[in-house]
């Protein structure tokens, strides 16, 4: 399968997004912070990843949550899954909720997220009467 050349800028301490097996389809995105964040139960908080992509026409990121984070300590993407389109060019940024009723320590580096890259189409509207 021939891979999708996307520009990436990497601005945090961390190594690029990568998948972890030959067959993942997402990546992990990393907490890019300089001191630990404590999440306390229903608290939500905006984590930074220091990344910064420029994806083709036609295509989008999707942020989701990590399975082991919300199995284990209930934390979520908020607004899963986040979408970056094909024109945005800040940073990456992940909206974190603690569903748990226990506090959470995201640390630096904490793989926090994970990014899936897929097409898209677009619609053109057909009005019709019924």
């Amino acid at each position: 399968m021939k891979a999708l050349k996307v520009k990436i800028v990497n601005k945090s301490q961390w190594p690029d997004p990568a998948y972890a097996t030959e067959a993942s389809a997402g990546m992990d995105l990393r907490a890019d912070i300089t001191e630990p964040i404590m999440l306390k139960p229903l608290e939500r908080v905006l984590v930074p990843t220091g990344i910064f992509i420029e994806l083709p026409v036609g295509y989008e990121a999707q942020v989701r949550p990590r399975s082991g984070l919300a199995t284990k300590h209930g934390i979520t993407v908020i607004n899963s899954p986040g979408t970056v389109d094909a024109d945005y060019r800040g940073e990456l940024k992940t909206s974190l909720v603690n569903l748990s009723n226990e506090p959470f320590e995201i640390v630096p580096g904490e793989r926090i997220a994970q990014m899936v890259v897929a097409r898209h189409e677009r619609v053109e509207w057909e009005d019709v009467e019924v």
